[in-house]
């Protein structure tokens, strides 16, 4: 058993820190915690999703952040990096650096295997907690996969799976639709985790 006292940070010594970081770092319960850099496939499904957002939502009064917006999950204390966020409506934010989003409609997770767990478990928890959010996307680096969780009217998450190229993801919270094809355009599956 370590005899060495964990030091807790607050929220506001953890944005002091994070503001001044080259790297990002997630915090909740006073602990900061290093994020995993992305892969190849990763990469090209965030970027796919977000050209293929942009070009639907763009005359739209929606704004959509790619990873380098960081949210706060208010009732639990989480502050994290999503992959993709959208807020279609009026942004709230912790304060006004404008760095802190508070009320995304839709938030998209891009799995890989270190965090395909926690994404789909405990920070799902956490992001079922936030009252704007009304769906949930999760897509799969490993293979042609996603899975959509809607948030129902008596507050019950729905999910539709999708896992053929020629599967259309409908989301409807941004009235905005994606193809399984077009998400994954480029990306070179291991032959080893494809379904």
């Amino acid at each position: 058993m370590s005899t060495v006292p964990k030091t807790f940070l607050t929220p506001e010594q953890y944005l002091d820190i994070e503001r001044k970081a080259e790297f990002r770092t997630e915090y909740y319960q006073g602990e900061m915690f290093a994020m995993a850099g992305a892969t190849d496939p990763h990469n090209l499904i965030t970027m796919s999703v977000v050209g293929e957002l942009y070009q639907q939502l763009r005359k739209r009064p929606c704004f959509m952040y790619s990873h380098d917006m960081r949210l706060r999950v208010s009732a639990s204390g989480l502050y994290t990096y999503p992959d993709i966020l959208v807020v279609c409506g009026e942004r709230q934010f912790l304060d006004d650096r404008h760095d802190n989003l508070l009320n995304p409609t839709l938030i998209v997770e891009v799995l890989s295997p270190s965090t395909e767990a926690y994404d789909r478990g405990k920070k799902f928890e956490h992001y079922r907690s936030i009252e704007s959010l009304r769906e949930y996307l999760l897509i799969s680096s490993e293979h042609i996969s996603a899975d959509l969780f809607t948030r129902q009217q008596d507050g019950r998450w729905l999910l539709n799976a999708a896992n053929r190229p020629e599967d259309v993801i409908e989301l409807q919270s941004i009235d905005c639709r994606l193809l399984l094809a077009e998400v994954y355009e480029k990306v070179e599956m291991n032959p080893a985790h494809r379904i």
